[in-house]
């Protein structure tokens, strides 16, 4: 499969997972998130197996666009899921290991599938079906347990006593985040409203710059180590190190966000990193130094999602206007992703990527700048809200305004 057409393949992923987002997101309370996340899971890992049965590229598109119809709704699902069980001081850590783990399946995916490939001709087929086949399987049953294991909401949660139920119910109401304590039910106006909050705005310009990086880096930094003068077999392993660096920063700076309530400096930090870590790319010839590098960018790209994406939740009431504004971001995100798949596999060459760096280095600045705005602009409006503290009760506040109420406290 050429360059050209890898590209393609990645965009009609792309574009049926950007299309699904906010109708996903609206029907996960209606339908049960203990129902619709097993079944995207479980049609995604059947999707995903029957790419191993496909004899012709316009099979692998089919099979690829319906990948991307059952998988989209399931990273803003379950970032939606969690604002229903954590308080929102412990919600990027949740949404961290998410990632993190993803950062970790990426770094062992090739080990993983250079083992599988071995398997060249049994029943038929060639290795790398069996590849599509093996980890459709996993993914299938992972999917049915699921239907089992998760709850649909904090009162059914098996693993929970009574006493940490109580806790989290208190906590969730007490910060403006369940049906008590604000109006809940579906309506257009709390969608649109969605789409006019600052901090979604611009939180979702982040996310298309952190998507694109992102993407670029998921997809092709095999490529990338390869591209510095390693063998296909070495780069493979050469590309492990830097996603399990990553993992550990990722999961070590969330524990620290949760509890300092540093979302935005998290996230500005991750971006200043990244922008390091793309500039050192472009500025230097030495294969170490490139080589370095990535272990800078990858760590910032996963470690700066589940910074927004937690800040995002924390910071949008009510439900429905949280679920829209989850789904924006992750559009956005996914919209870097669709640019990454063509920066990196049509228009930007190995071995330099001179483009893609180059593109990169401006995204990372461009992600520094809105998530210092956000800072600034939620800072503002905390001000703002505690002045009118002092001069409203608390009885009389209007529990419909959501994040608009001057009882609700922007995380930063």
């Amino acid at each position: 499969m050429s360059n050209h057409q890898y590209s393609i393949v990645l965009t009609v992923t792309y574009v049926p997972y950007i299309l699904v987002q906010i109708p996903s997101n609206l029907l996960l309370k209606r339908i049960g998130a203990n129902i619709l996340l097993p079944a995207m899971i479980t049609l995604w890992g059947f999707t995903s197996m029957m790419q191993g049965f496909v004899n012709s590229y316009k099979g692998i598109i089919v099979c690829r666009c319906f990948l991307g119809l059952f998988e989209g709704g399931l990273l803003p699902g379950m970032t939606l899921y969690f604002t229903s069980l954590y308080p929102r001081g412990a919600l990027q850590f949740r949404i961290a290991v998410v990632f993190a783990t993803s950062a970790l399946a990426g770094a062992f995916s090739g080990l993983l599938a250079s083992a599988i490939i071995e398997m060249e001709g049994m029943g038929g087929r060639h290795g790398w079906a069996w590849i599509f086949i093996l980890e459709g399987i996993f993914t299938i049953l992972f999917g049915i347990a699921s239907f089992v294991l998760l709850p649909r909401t904090l009162a059914d949660a098996r693993f929970l006593s009574a006493a940490d139920k109580e806790y989290l119910r208190a906590r969730l109401h007490e910060e403006g985040m369940t049906e008590t304590n604000i109006k809940d039910h579906f309506n257009w106006a709390d969608v649109i409203e969605a789409f006019k909050l600052p901090q979604v705005l611009l939180l979702a310009i982040t996310g298309f710059f952190s998507g694109s990086t992102q993407g670029g880096l998921a997809y092709f930094e095999p490529s990338i180590v390869a591209s510095l003068g390693y063998t296909s077999s070495r780069a493979q392993l050469m590309s492990v190190p830097p996603f399990a660096v990553a993992f550990v920063l990722c999961i070590v700076t969330a524990l620290i966000a949760d509890r300092y309530n540093a979302r935005g400096l998290t996230a500005a930090g991750w971006s200043l990193i990244s922008l390091i870590g793309f500039a050192m790319w472009l500025g230097s010839h030495s294969k170490s130094v490139r080589y370095g590098s990535l272990f800078l960018s990858v760590s910032a790209v996963n470690g700066l999602a589940p910074a927004i994406g937690a800040w995002n939740a924390n910071n949008v009431a009510p439900y429905t206007r949280r679920a829209t504004a989850l789904a924006i971001l992750t559009i956005f995100t996914n919209g870097g992703g669709i640019l990454a798949t063509w920066l990196l596999g049509s228009l930007s060459l190995p071995p330099n990527y001179t483009k893609a760096a180059l593109t990169f280095t401006i995204f990372s600045a461009g992600e520094l700048v809105t998530v210092l705005v956000v800072l600034w602009y939620l800072l503002a409006k905390n001000r703002e809200k505690a002045k009118h503290r002092e001069k409203e009760s608390k009885d009389g506040n209007d529990s419909t305004l959501g994040n608009h109420s001057a009882w609700f406290v922007y995380r930063l």
